[in-house]
């Protein structure tokens, strides 16, 4: 077989292979009831009501912000899935190759959220995986263990002050954070929806980071140099 054939199957089986990039996403319901956030207006505060939640049915909840979206068509929704669980819904990239899963935890149930999140950043069971809620490590610890592997993985988290507090834990589970936060802010899922877009082409952090911060600029109609100061400068 001629060289240049060679190396052109070569690269057609490789691309054969390339596995689809998998997002997990894990979003803690606001719960006036149970997590130290400000409160907010009870029906949006519900923690065991994800169709009106702050961060899943409103407007700028996760469900809303990607139903609008015309780059994820929904594939699949499970009701209950579990007893923590409200909702799971599934999506698929129209035009990259990356499937994103979701899930609505019940507010009362933010830290078996959390150690759902760090459980999936250890097996490794997703390419970017992403918390979004209230930082409930601010309420309690949630204990990891340090994890000895060469490989790497992303996360995105979006809460109030993510940077410091999930530090320790991304570190000792070998994670490379890809978007952080470093005030008190409001983690609507249009960040996620706007960071994923940089993540799919391989943006750097940097970009990832100002599209965040357009994107924060937009909904809090601040500047941008102010929406980019809440998020960690990641180089």
């Amino acid at each position: 077989m001629k060289a240049w054939l060679m190396v052109f199957c070569a690269f057609a089986f490789g691309s054969a292979l390339a596995e689809t990039k998998r997002v997990h996403v894990f979003v803690a319901l606001a719960d006036n009831e149970h997590q130290g956030i400000a409160k907010v207006p009870a029906k949006i505060g519900n923690g065991d009501d994800a169709a009106n939640n702050l961060y899943w049915g409103t407007t700028d909840g996760f469900k809303s912000v990607f139903g609008r979206s015309k780059a994820w068509k929904l594939e699949k929704t499970e009701n209950n899935p579990t007893s923590e669980i409200l909702e799971r819904r599934s999506y698929r990239h129209a035009s990259k190759d990356c499937v994103l899963v979701a899930e609505a935890w019940r507010g009362k149930n933010i830290h078996q959220c959390l150690e759902a999140f760090f459980a999936s950043l250890r097996d490794r069971k997703s390419d970017l995986t992403a918390f979004i809620g209230h930082n409930g490590l601010m309420d309690g610890p949630v204990a990891v263990s340090p994890l000895d592997v060469s490989t790497s993985t992303d996360a995105i988290v979006l809460c109030c002050r993510s940077a410091g507090w999930f530090k320790p834990h991304l570190e000792a589970l070998k994670v490379r954070p890809v978007l952080a936060t470093e005030q008190f802010m409001y983690p609507g899922s249009f960040l996620l929806r706007d960071a994923l877009d940089v993540w799919l082409r391989g943006g750097p952090r940097s970009e990832i980071r100002m599209a965040a911060a357009k994107a924060y600029a937009t909904n809090q109609k601040i500047s941008v140099k102010a929406a980019a100061g809440v998020f960690t400068r990641l180089e």
